[in-house]
């Protein structure tokens, strides 16, 4: 069905042809592309090179993860397997383990039949383009060799990083374990059926939150579509309300996005998960900066500047979020689909810190959920396309675009983003077919509506369709 290549991993749906789909061979070839890059940037290392490795709960994570495994030892380099596991809880283990690099086997919300290689460094942050370019140069030249008998590496597993995790994520400075406790908070979780199911009743249990759990077996049978929107959440939302719980909690396959249920059982919204989470934290640090994409809500901007902070937008891509960040110094940032960085533990998307301080910040605040969602400045999106022709220059159509706004505040970091007094759109093209995808924000729905339109209008116009 498909393989997508790119600078951070491979990812394509199980079965069919080599080269078309994610095939054992394709995960070996890459592997193996990833293992030499490792040897080649660390040739003057004298011991072993040493790889941490973890999977969600999907079908054939077992598999690809020993075929990555296996393929990682017959290039002479250490193994430690954490088996099940979440995206952060690898990232949190290779400084841990003072590894060279991390895999993780997990296609984050794509469906069952999907699975994906996500690539780390040695400080467990996500390659850059140029890391990624590499490794990508390797697997199309087959530039690899493995190790002789006498030179293989160890394969270990490593259990432990459930509790090593959650440890880590309570000794943060603004993780108030007691006032949660003292909260007696009650919530349900929906883990989709992935290793959520793990993790977060095992974070809730030390936090002293009774769970009601709702698809926490952890056998990759996805119940509904794993990305955590609104219109994939409807039994959640039930549950809230019929369990009389104080919130729910939904996270991704891979644990790094969290999206979070009013006690009405209404959206919270995903947007909003970050944009909570830093007024607690800007809100207990008297200040400071944030980061978020140019397709993250403005509400973000908003918090930020009431606590006499600094806003930044990124490009899009959590690697572009994480560069912005430690350039600008900043204490907390991520994206708006639910995923949340905190420096103070680690650079990556992190839902275990995320409901953590969340839970903190509800405690200390003495508000309900929807209370506090009600807080917040109320924005809305709208998400489009538009299909041009394959002749057509769509880089020449965005340079157009923002010509014609050149009087308002406009981005070109990826692609256009216009900022009006109280809306925006961001166009941004797509890097395999002739689409331009446009988001627009405003401050009702009618209006982002009425903006995208008017935003299709003017690309039409421009492009003679």
């Amino acid at each position: 069905m498909s393989l997508i290549k790119s600078i951070s991993g491979i990812r394509g749906t199980i079965g069919g042809g080599i080269g078309d789909n994610l095939t054992p061979l394709d995960a070996v070839k890459f592997a193996s592309a990833y293992g030499t890059w490792l040897l080649e940037r660390n040739e003057k290392k004298t011991e072993k090179l040493k790889v941490v490795i973890g999977r969600d709960a999907r079908i054939s994570g077992k598999m690809i993860s020993s075929l990555v495994s296996n393929t990682l030892v017959g290039l002479g380099i250490d193994v430690v397997d954490l088996g099940l596991s979440t995206t952060p809880t690898v990232e949190v283990a290779v400084p841990m383990e003072k590894a060279d690099g991390g895999i993780i086997i997990t296609a984050s919300h794509n469906p069952k039949q999907w699975n994906a290689l996500k690539l780390l460094n040695e400080k467990g942050e996500f390659l850059n383009g140029v890391e990624g370019e590499k490794i990508l140069v390797l697997a199309d030249n087959d530039a690899y060799g493995y190790a002789e008998v006498d030179d293989l590496g160890a394969y270990t597993k490593d259990r432990s990083y459930v509790q090593k995790h959650i440890d880590a994520v309570l000794d943060l400075n603004l993780v108030d374990v007691e006032a949660v406790k003292k909260a007696n908070f009650k919530v349900v979780l929906d883990a989709v059926n992935s290793t959520g199911g793990i993790f977060i009743p095992a974070l809730l249990e030390r936090l002293g939150v009774e769970c009601v759990k709702l698809y926490c077996d952890p056998n990759g049978q996805f119940p509904h579509n794993p990305e955590p929107l609104k219109e994939h959440l409807e039994d959640i939302s039930k549950l809230v309300v019929a369990e009389k719980a104080d919130f729910g909690i939904v996270v991704d396959p891979d644990v790094d996005r969290l999206a979070l249920v009013n006690e009405d059982g209404s959206m919270f919204g995903e947007e909003y998960t970050l944009v909570a989470c830093a007024d607690y934290v800007l809100g207990e640090l008297k200040g400071g900066n944030t980061v978020s994409n140019l397709s993250s809500s403005r509400a973000l901007r908003d918090v930020t500047e009431k606590h006499g902070g600094s806003y930044t937008a990124s490009a899009v891509g959590e690697v572009n979020v994480v560069i912005a960040m430690k350039e600008t110094n900043t204490v907390i940032g991520g994206e708006g689909n639910g995923g949340i960085i905190y420096p103070e533990s680690h650079y990556g998307r992190d839902s275990l810190v995320g409901v953590a301080l969340f839970l903190s910040h509800l405690a200390k605040s003495g508000k309900s959920c929807k209370e506090l969602r009600d807080s917040y400045p109320s924005y809305y999106m709208s998400k489009n396309k538009i299909q041009l022709t394959p002749s057509l220059d769509v880089d020449a159509v965005l340079v157009k675009m923002a010509e014609k706004h050149q009087s308002e505040d406009v981005n070109t970091i990826d692609g256009v983003k216009i900022d009006f007094p109280t809306e925006w759109v961001h166009l941004r093209k797509s890097n395999t077919e002739p689409i331009i995808r446009i988001y627009t924000e405003s401050t009702s729905q009618e209006s982002a509506d009425a903006l995208a339109d008017k935003t299709i209008k003017e690309i039409k116009e421009i492009a003679g369709l």
